[in-house]
């Protein structure tokens, strides 16, 4: 394997797949390697953790279809995985089977530590939400109604929990159709917890949707020492509850906007959590009422109209980063969804990071943009220079800052503290130059 990849090298590539070796010093600054040898428990020289740098870089360019239909090889991708060929399907199917989805949360764990060590969360206030998925899947399964107007059709579950103020995913779980959204939440807020360096004084908020209003999901055993906000359903019976409360409960926050919290006890435990109400309009006729269900007695006004509306934030990154492979499934293996949707997740960082380094405007690229129009759409040639190998764009796009970040890379890199020498391409150093 190795022979044959500096034969590659030596007899120079050129293609229009190279624009994703700017991925690679992303690679080396996070420590993807470590984490893919750790995941596939083989050593460095092996072809497991090439074949799993693979998907990652198959989710950087967003490909979903069949591998044989990509025309991905004589490009530059195979060689950016350390390989002389691309791996087929049965050899993908393989390793993700052989995989458990304890190994892929693991995976995500390791993954998370090393983001928040990275700067990468807060940590404050987190956002909830299952995102699912439409599953091709020949398997007989619950069906789910995908909107109102929609036929009920098959859907793969996937939850995930994000970070409401630097848009980063945490961690995610799926399940098959059946599977509640509160089940969900309870292994997820596990995940959270060995992720990030939890607070018991100051623990973070978890905002959620109407489809966590439920007793299980205000358990401590669930939300495991983590704040939970759900907003109740609205109905006429909760309307006239709320109207009748006290008018001294109601405090005052602004022209024609009141809040009130009082304990509530809910679910078959009579679980004690904090009901928060608000309260519209300035004449007792026009009033209009919300309520939230809160496990902590927090401050009522700054989580309803501050926190709460951060939720929506989990929307965005999905429509902005699914293409990555969170869009479909083709499967309900769970092993092999575990693998896929986790090793998209390692993509989704070393994207983050490319974007908050080079700024402009790639930073404000969707994910199916970058990896249509930069990932795969840059014309170049790669060659080996001694111990280099050197990267050739031709009219590349914004091309003084990438050159700023790129030129004289092994220096660049030294000088973050960061080994030069790329270990799944046998030492070679990488270096970039822009024509």
């Amino acid at each position: 394997m190795e022979r044959q990849t500096r034969q590659l090298l030596a007899d120079k590539v050129s293609g229009t797949l190279v624009g994703l070796w700017l991925l690679i010093p992303e690679h080396l600054r996070l420590g993807t390697w470590d984490l893919l040898g750790s995941w596939s428990g083989c050593a460095t020289e092996t072809l497991e953790p090439r074949l799993a740098l693979q998907g990652v870089h198959e989710s950087a360019l967003c490909t979903c279809n069949l591998r044989g239909g990509r025309t991905l090889s004589q490009k530059g991708f195979e060689l950016a995985n350390g390989l002389p060929f691309v791996g087929a399907d049965q050899a993908m199917h393989n390793l993700f089977d052989a995989h458990t989805v304890a190994q892929a949360q693991g995976l995500q764990i390791a993954l998370g530590k090393l983001r928040r060590a990275s700067g990468h969360y807060r940590g404050q206030v987190l956002a909830i939400d299952p995102h699912r998925i439409r599953s091709y899947s020949k398997r007989q399964m619950s069906r789910i109604q995908p909107s109102r107007d929609a036929q009920p059709t098959k859907m793969a579950q996937t939850f995930f929990l994000l970070d409401a103020d630097t848009f980063q995913p945490i961690c995610f779980t799926i399940g098959s159709a059946a599977r509640r959204a509160t089940d969900a939440a309870s292994e997820l807020f596990a995940l959270a917890g060995q992720i990030l360096d939890l607070n018991p004084k100051a623990p973070p908020l978890v905002v959620a949707d109407e489809e966590h209003y439920a007793g299980e999901f205000f358990t401590p055993a669930n939300h495991q020492g983590l704040d939970v906000l759900a907003p109740m359903r609205v109905t006429r019976q909760q309307t006239e509850r709320w109207s009748a409360l006290p008018e001294h409960l109601f405090k005052p926050q602004w022209a024609g906007y009141a809040t009130a919290k009082h304990p509530y006890l809910v679910g078959a435990d009579q679980i004690r959590s904090f009901e928060f109400v608000q309260r519209s309009g300035e004449r007792p006729q026009d009033y209009q009422f919300k309520g939230f269900l809160c496990s902590a007695d927090r401050s009522e006004a700054p989580a309803m109209t501050r926190e709460f509306p951060k939720r929506w934030h989990i929307e965005e990154f999905f429509k902005f980063n699914q293409d990555l492979g969170w869009q479909r499934a083709g499967t309900l293996n769970l092993n092999i969804r575990y693998a896929q949707m986790t090793l998209a997740l390692l993509a989704q960082t070393v994207i983050h990071q490319f974007r908050k380094r080079i700024g402009p405007p790639f930073d404000s690229w969707d994910a199916a943009h970058l990896g249509k129009n930069l990932f795969g759409g840059l014309d170049g040639d790669i060659r080996v220079v001694d111990d280099t190998i050197m990267v050739t764009y031709y009219n590349a796009p914004n091309l003084e800052s990438l050159r700023a970040h790129y030129e004289d890379l092994p220096a660049k890199l030294e000088a973050d503290k960061v080994n030069p020498r790329i270990p799944w391409l046998y030492g070679f150093k990488l270096d970039f130059r822009f024509k």
